[in-house]
């Protein structure tokens, strides 16, 4: 099954590494990577660390000459509107392309639209990467909860957030725990995004729209992030046997799905209010199996890439091509 990659970032170079090292059991070949600097292309493949041609292209160009049976859609994420990687996807579904993404913008803003454009093309659009990086949460979900209806959700979803709480804790300047998390390659050199809540926010809004058929953009989810609090103020909850936690929350009412994300106190022995930034958690309330959850440990580019790579397996079993 060949292979063209839309952003070549570091998820994008530990994807390569990984289906090099799984070559033999699973022969996926990269015909192709794009970026905002250039491309390249190669029928018999490309190298894991390839080296782009410095040229402007259209991703319609790139993707109207590379041979491929699959696109990953690998590029940054737009929290406030999901482009240009809902384009990239619909360009890949015009030619015919399955399509896998580890960015959360297109199904936090663009879902079910792209969902029923794939099945009326006949092409699957898979995506576990984008929430917890490889941990099977959809996979959990689609093929062993079946006629379960989820009902609510809660989760510890973003690491920079954790691990920022987490300094604070222990005394540290809120603008030490930002660095801590930079240093650890958890936070981007902007934070913004994740400490403000939009990371979690589009994160709430994919698992709703994929977990409970909702369709909820990023900017319907009430969101406040961690920036207000203090060393202070976490020492004083500490002392109350209390701990703060990035909260993401969904509950389905009469009035349909509704999203928060907040900074919230808890109970030191919560289950979401021990995450130190190297844990995410997320919780399901189902109306047939109860509670159920999972978690994983630490936050990288490998365990990423590997739900990309679990998402390519489940193409090529669906398309007869493992």
């Amino acid at each position: 099954m060949k292979l063209a990659l839309i952003g070549y970032g570091t998820v994008a170079r530990a994807l390569a590494r990984l289906l090099q090292q799984k070559r033999g059991a699973h022969p996926f070949v990269m015909t192709g990577a794009m970026t905002r600097r250039g491309y390249v292309l190669d029928p018999a493949g490309i190298p894991p660390d390839p080296v782009l041609v410095e040229t402007s292209c259209t991703v319609e160009a790139f993707l109207d000459e590379c041979p491929c049976d699959v696109v990953a859609e690998l590029t940054t994420l737009n929290p406030f509107e999901g482009e240009p990687a809902i384009t990239h996807i619909r360009a890949a579904f015009a030619r015919g392309k399955h399509v896998v993404t580890a960015n959360k913008g297109p199904v936090a803003h663009a879902y079910h639209a792209l969902r029923e454009e794939a099945a009326a093309r006949g092409l699957h659009f898979l995506h576990e990467s984008v929430v917890m990086d490889g941990t099977p949460i959809f996979n959990l979900a689609r093929h062993t909860l079946p006629q379960v209806k989820v009902l609510s959700f809660a989760g510890a979803l973003n690491s920079t957030s954790q691990i920022v709480l987490s300094a604070m804790q222990r005394g540290l300047p809120f603008e030490e725990g930002v660095r801590e998390a930079q240093r650890l390659g958890i936070a981007e050199a902007d934070p913004w995004y994740d400490l403000e809540g939009w990371d979690s926010a589009c994160k709430a809004a994919a698992l709703a729209n994929v977990l409970m058929d909702a369709r909820i953009t990023p900017q319907q989810v009430d969101r406040k992030g961690i920036t207000r609090l203090t060393p202070e103020k976490l020492a004083e909850l500490e002392a109350k046997g209390k701990r703060v936690g990035l909260v993401t929350r969904a509950h389905r009412g009469r009035d349909g799905v509704k999203l928060r994300v907040r900074a919230e106190v808890l109970e030191r022995d919560d289950f979401l209010a021990n995450t130190d930034g190297l844990r995410s958690v997320l919780l399901l309330e189902t109306d047939l199996m109860g509670k159920v959850g999972v978690f994983s440990i630490g936050s990288s580019p490998d365990q990423t890439a590997y739900g990309v790579y679990a998402d390519l397996l489940e193409i090529a079993r669906a398309t007869g091509a493992a």
